[in-house]
Formats: structure tokens, sequence, C-alpha cells
């Protein structure tokens, strides 16, 4: 370019060129002598002279290229300042390295001093080509060492080396599919920590450990698979009469609707007094009683209109054992379905309950399995069943601990672990003659005892009922030969202490069973066989 903003290296001859003022010069036969203007400073900062090119580090000076012959110019003068054919011009000096200072004043490192290129061969046009210096970034600037790459261009067109498109794109390439996984695994993370926090409430919300859910299966014979099994067959009474009502439990006998429970849990309806039984399912239906016995404490009542009904099985009270598991389920103190757990404590436990009315009609002769699975107020008429959920008890007293006069039916002091039950053999009968006839039958032996002696044993008493005999002319006892006065020690082989233990181990058979038992006259013990009569009971 020829605008003067860039340094020239060299030019054409300046005469004859317009817009110049320089003479021509043809002195002593010399040539047109190309003349270098001195706007690029040497490498101390000087102007090179005009007539000779500036000598490189480490060489020698060069002679003067030799003069033209005076003449004419070949060609016109070049507006374009195209260079013309011929043999090379003279050489100016090399330029030194350029290290501009990047857009900003932003300061460029210093870098170490490039080592000395050897010098160019003479090029073949007259006018050497002038290089216009590139406009560049910083990082251009400082990979650009003309000295340290002899032979190739003093600039390269096109992007800095290690930038080819190709490479460009691999790299791009690269970088996308990186940013492209950082986003799926970014993704992926935050999905993760949005769903936690959106289970747990919050990353600061404490989570405790907690087992997983199973599905409620047990082992049948555990107390929540004999739960499970008998529960849809007890249900709770609710009973009310014009004076008293109460809470008792019950549980069903067969699809018909019969449900038996306690004599006393049914009482305080009377004859007029209304009963509600309300199953384990919730629905509730009216009763009606069917038949009661005192003596035995049992009672009978049904549900009609009610389908679906499920039986609870019932076992054999003989094959009980003392320490075998057992569940009692009731509803002590209203509190229907309630389970509990213990075992059998004792068996043929002689107990006497009721005796409210003091005329001995509502007392009741049990001889009774012993039980610590808990029993309260309201569990009354429950069943305790055994491992196979089969009834082997119906659950009717307990010992109450603010008494200590026998034990107490309903007591509200609760359960001590004291919990009596009547035998499900002696249920069972006494249930069949209530649904069958409406009363029940007592065993009986045919002799009245004396209740107020405190020796060891059961004495048969001096007078009867009405000054009557104290035995029963032609009852049981008088064929065996029993006598007033004697004193009754064993039935079957178990000791007897007491009249109401008599009264009880009597009950525990069926009329018509013989019986053998051993008493003391007179200092001398004797034993006799007898056959059991009967009895209405009230």
């Amino acid at each position: 370019m020829d605008d003067g903003s860039q340094a020239k290296w060299w030019s054409r001859p300046a005469a004859g060129r317009p817009g110049h003022d320089e003479p021509e010069s043809r002195a002593g036969g010399e040539g047109d002598a190309p003349s270098v203007r001195p706007d690029t400073p040497g490498p101390t900062g000087t102007a090179a002279p005009a007539d000779s090119p500036a000598p490189l580090a480490g060489q020698e000076p060069q002679e003067p290229a030799p003069s033209r012959p005076a003449g004419p110019p070949l060609h016109e003068p070049d507006v374009y300042s195209t260079p013309p054919y011929g043999g090379p011009g003279p050489w100016a000096p090399a330029p030194p390295v350029q290290r501009p200072t990047p857009a900003h004043g932003t300061p460029v490192p210093p870098q170490g001093v490039p080592p000395q290129a050897a010098p160019l061969p003479p090029q073949p046009s007259r006018v050497t080509p002038q290089v216009t210096p590139v406009p560049s970034s910083s990082s251009q600037w400082l990979q650009y060492d003309p000295w340290g790459a002899p032979g190739q261009p003093l600039t390269q067109v096109g992007p800095p080396a290690g930038t080819e498109p190709g490479s460009r794109r691999n790299r791009r390439g690269g970088a996308f599919a990186g940013m492209l996984l950082l986003a799926l695994v970014a993704s992926g993370i935050g999905g993760g920590v949005g769903a936690y926090v959106e289970r747990t409430g919050g990353l600061t919300t404490v989570e405790l450990p907690q087992a997983s859910h199973d599905n409620g299966d047990r082992a049948p014979e555990s107390v929540a698979g004999i739960a499970a099994s008998a529960l849809p067959s007890v249900v709770t009474l609710h009973v009310s009469g014009t004076a008293e009502s109460g809470t008792g439990t019950g549980f069903v006998l067969d699809a018909r609707g019969h449900i038996l429970t306690n004599n006393h849990v049914v009482a305080p309806a009377g004859t007029s007094g209304d009963i509600t039984v309300t199953f384990s399912s919730g629905e509730t239906a009216a009763a009606e009683l069917v038949g009661k016995d005192s003596g035995y404490d049992l009672a009978v009542v049904r549900v009609k209109g009610v389908s679906g009904l499920k039986p609870l099985p019932l076992g054999n009270s003989d094959n009980v054992r003392v320490g075998d598991p057992v569940v009692a389920i009731g509803a002590p103190f209203d509190l229907s379905n309630t389970v509990t757990s213990g075992i059998i404590s004792a068996k043929q436990r002689p107990i006497t309950a009721g005796g409210e009315k003091g005329d001995g009609s509502d007392i009741s002769y049990v001889d009774a399995l012993q039980t610590d699975a808990p029993i309260n107020p309201g569990n009354s008429g429950g069943p305790l069943v055994d491992t196979q959920a089969h009834v082997i008890g119906i659950n009717s007293a307990i010992r109450a601990a603010d008494s200590g006069k026998g034990t107490e039916r309903g007591g509200q002091s609760g359960s001590i672990g004291l919990g009596f039950a009547i035998p499900i053999n002696q249920g069972k009968r006494v249930a069949e003659e209530l649904i069958n006839t409406g009363k029940a039958t007592h065993p009986v032996i045919g002799v009245t005892l004396d209740m107020k002696f405190t020796g060891d044993g059961a004495k048969v008493g001096e007078k009867g009922p009405e000054d009557g005999p104290a035995v029963t002319k032609g009852g049981p006892a008088a064929k065996a030969g029993i006598r007033s006065g004697d004193v009754i020690t064993e039935v079957q082989g178990q000791r007897v202490h007491s009249g109401e233990e008599l009264i009880v181990k009597i009950r525990a058979h069926r009329p018509g069973d013989r019986l053998e038992l051993r008493l003391t006259r007179g200092g001398e013990e004797r034993s006799v066989t007898l056959t059991l009569g009967s009895a209405s009971g009230t």
C-alpha cells in the first residue's frame, strides 16, 4: 500500500511517479537507485541508510547492488505499485521483531529471544512485495516469530496452527458430548433429590428406619392366628332391665343363631328387659333369652334374621393340661374384641360365685379351669380357647383383690391373674339342655349337707328341708347306704375338703353317672358306689 500508513520496505524508482517531488537521479552513469524511505526504525531505533540495506545481525555488510543504465523507464508508472518483471531489486534490512501491545493496553508477557534466522534468498521481482501487518489478537502475536521458522512466510494466512476447521469441529463435538453427558447426570441427580425431598418432606426432615409392610399372615397357633380365627364368632352383649344394666360376652354355637354366655350377664334383663348383640364386624341385632341356669351360671340367647354366622368350634376340657397356652376373648369394661393370653394355671378348681340374693338360689358351683390370662368385668361369658382356636372354657369369674373373701364375679378391682372358666364339657351339656328344653338338669346324690361344718370333708346334715330327713328316701345316697352324720372325703379318688367342693365335684358329672365315694363314719372309713340322680335347675 502506498498511503503512508505502513512502512515501505522498498519501492519502484520515484521518477515520473505522480504525487512525488523527488528528482530523477542519473548521475555518473548509475541507474535508478531505489529509494528506501527511512520510515522503519532499525533494531537500534535509528533510520537505515537510504542507499544500502542494513546488515543483518552476525553478517558482513553487503555491497550495494549495481546501478541500472540511464534511460527512460521500461514501463509506464504503475499507480497500483505492481512490481515489474526483471531482476531482483536491492534488499532492505529485515524489520525487527515486533510485539505490539494488544488492544486496551493489556501488556504482553515477556518472551524469550528468538534464534537468528538465515538470510532469505533473492526474490526474482525487482520490487519486493510490501507486507502489511495484519491486525491480530494477542495470541496470534505471541505465536508469531519470523526468526524461528526459516523458509516460512513471515505471516500465515488463515487460522492459527492447530485451529483448523476439522480440529475445531472435533473439539466442538467433544465439548458438546461432554456438556450433554453432564446435563444428563445433573438431571438424574436433580430428579433423585427431588423425589427424596417429596417423599421425606425436605432435606432436613428426619426419617426413621422402619420395617417394610408384610402380608399380615401369622402362624395359626400364634396368638394373632388364634385371634384372627376366633374373633368373628365372639359377640358383645348389652343388657338393660328395669333396675340395672350390664355388659358381657358370648360366642356363637351354631348357624341358627344360638349364643352361649353366663347367667349373670343376662340376669339384669329379667323377664322384660332388652338384650342386644354386637358382632365383631360392628353389626348389631336384638336377641331373646332361650334358657338359663343359675347353678351352672350359664345361659343361651338367640338372634334372628342374621346370616353368615360362624360357629366357634368346641374343644374337650378333659384334654387340657396345666401349663397349656390359652387365649381369652371378651369385652372387658365394654372394650369389645379384646384379646388376652396366658396359660392354664390349675384344673378342677372348685369355686362358687354369686349369692347376692342371700337365699343361695343364685350361687353357682363350678369345677373350674384356672388361668392367668387377664380377665376383667365384661369378659364374663367369653370363650377361653386353646392353640387350635377351640373353646375349652367359658370365662366366668375372677378373684378380686379388694375382697379376699372368695371369688368375685365382676369385681371392679380388675385382674390379678386369677381367672376361672367353666369347662366346656360341662358347658356343652348344659347348653344343649337349655336349647332343647329351656332348662338344665343337675346331678344329685339325695342328701342335705351341713354347710356350717368346719372339719375336713363334707358332712351329711341331721335334718333336711322343712325338718325332713337329711337323706332323701329312695334317693341315690339312701340306696348306697349313706347315713346322716357321715363325712364324705373323696369323690372318684379326688379329695373333698368342704360341702361346696362336694357339690362342685358332683355337678361336674351328668345325671346317671356312677360314682365311687369314700366316707368316714365313727372314725371308720368306708367306700360306697352310687348312680347320680337328676334335678331340675333354676
